[in-house]
């Protein structure tokens, strides 16, 4: 019903910058891009998915995981129905599978955190030298 497409992933050396994207699309009747919360994860090779950073409807209120907080940002585009991820000082331990996530029930923000409805297939960044 929801379909989330990630891009903007690749290989980049450690201090550099990577924006990801994700793109938006439903065919459930009468929803759109802005009833979803939107939110990235990540997984490193061997270890679990966790939390990156998460948007609410209508951009206003954000949340950060702390090993990011500083270095990443998220923002979307209501017009556009995407959702990105600016990641800049990147580190070695920045690699892993990026996934973006949607999730539309009417819960607090820091209830995403701990996952989301919808998921996109995930794109890999990899940040040595």
């Amino acid at each position: 019903q929801v379909q989330l497409a990630e891009s903007g992933g690749g290989l980049v050396q450690p201090g550099g910058s990577l924006r990801l994207s994700c793109a938006f699309s439903t065919r459930t009747l009468g929803r759109t891009f802005t009833h979803y919360a939107m939110g990235w994860f990540r997984q490193a090779p061997g270890k679990e998915r966790e939390f990156v950073a998460v948007i609410g409807r209508s951009g206003n209120n954000i949340d950060y995981a702390d090993f990011v907080k500083g270095r990443f940002t998220i923002s979307r585009d209501n017009a556009k129905n995407t959702v990105y991820l600016q990641m800049n000082s990147l580190k070695p331990e920045d690699t892993a599978v990026y996934y973006c996530a949607g999730d539309s029930r009417p819960v607090p923000l820091s209830t995403y955190l701990y996952g989301m409805d919808y998921w996109g297939k995930g794109t890999l960044v990899t940040v040595s030298s």
